[in-house]
């Protein structure tokens, strides 16, 4: 469970963080050897990064082009209701659904969706419209499609 403690991160945390974001399949004693510790070090050092909340998980990055989904996109949603559950339904039912962000502004919520066609998208957010007014914004490509996240120092 995370602390609610501040933690505060050194240079070898740092490098820790940085390192599993490149590639979080390494070994601890791999790890160990590119930030100069012993494994044992870099083990306690990344259960108190755990511990903290500072590492949440391990994940593979997978192309959606891979897997047929060419198509990505971004639906922003004016939700009229403060009754959430039809909008949790449809986002629990639609897998092309990969991200969900409650935002500020005109749109209450912001979803990028993947697709395997035109028709496939037009599917996923007709489900999204029964909730309230889209607009729909299609990827023509990534710039930047994510960045790994340095500590604030």
């Amino acid at each position: 469970m995370p602390s609610k403690a501040q933690l505060v991160l050194d240079d070898t945390d740092c490098a820790i963080i940085a390192e599993l974001q490149r590639d979080g399949r390494q070994s601890v004693a791999d790890l160990g050897r590119v930030i100069s510790l012993s494994a044992s070090a870099t083990a306690d050092r990344i259960r108190r990064l755990t511990d903290h909340g500072v590492l949440t998980g391990y994940v593979a990055t997978v192309s959606a082009e891979a897997l047929g989904y060419d198509i990505a996109a971004f639906v922003r949603l004016a939700y009229p209701s403060g009754n959430y559950k039809p909008l949790h339904e449809v986002i629990d039912t639609t897998p092309e659904i990969i991200e969900a962000h409650h935002t500020t502004g005109d749109d209450c919520f912001v979803f990028k969706v993947v697709a395997r066609t035109m028709r496939d998208l037009e599917r996923i957010t007709g489900r999204l419209a029964t909730l309230g007014s889209i607009t729909t914004s299609v990827v023509y490509s990534s710039t930047l499609p994510g960045r790994p996240i340095a500590p604030a120092r």
